[in-house]
């Protein structure tokens, strides 16, 4: 049960819902409620998959730009795609980052990128991000 509730916290947190799937993470390790890696699996899978949403969602954003009703001024996401654009596919690296890391993953669905370069590079991420926190609460 743990693992579910690791997995969909995990999920949540890398979508626009707010969870703290780092704190479920540390909590399940420090009461031994899993084996560590695991625990850095499922959430790794959990945050890409979420990430894969934000991605699906970045693939047909531009659909609506024209909407008075969307949410990213043109000029905003003109810039965004630009800086995408500049640095390219490993700025996804920084996915795991608060704030930053979901933007870059609907930029990159929006300026198209490959789903299975896109999974690689933020399970990388994203699976590091978990590893490092594992490793310095369990040492």
């Amino acid at each position: 049960m743990s693992y579910l509730l690791l997995f969909f916290s995990a999920l949540l947190a890398a979508t626009v819902i707010p969870a703290q799937s780092e704190a479920l993470l540390l909590s399940l390790m420090l009461n031994g409620q899993g084996t560590f890696w695991l625990l850095i699996a499922v959430a790794t899978c959990g945050n890409t998959l979420g990430s894969v949403i934000n991605w699906w969602l970045g693939r047909y954003l531009e659909h609506f730009r024209d909407k008075r009703w969307f949410p990213v001024k043109a000029a905003t996401l003109e810039r965004a795609q630009q800086q995408f654009q500049r640095y390219g596919w490993w700025s996804l690296l920084l996915s795991w980052l608060p704030v930053v890391g979901d933007p870059l993953t609907v930029m990159a669905g929006v300026m198209r990128m490959p789903l299975l370069p896109f999974v690689l590079i933020v399970a990388l991420a994203k699976g590091g991000r978990y590893w490092v926190l594992g490793w310095l609460v369990t040492g």
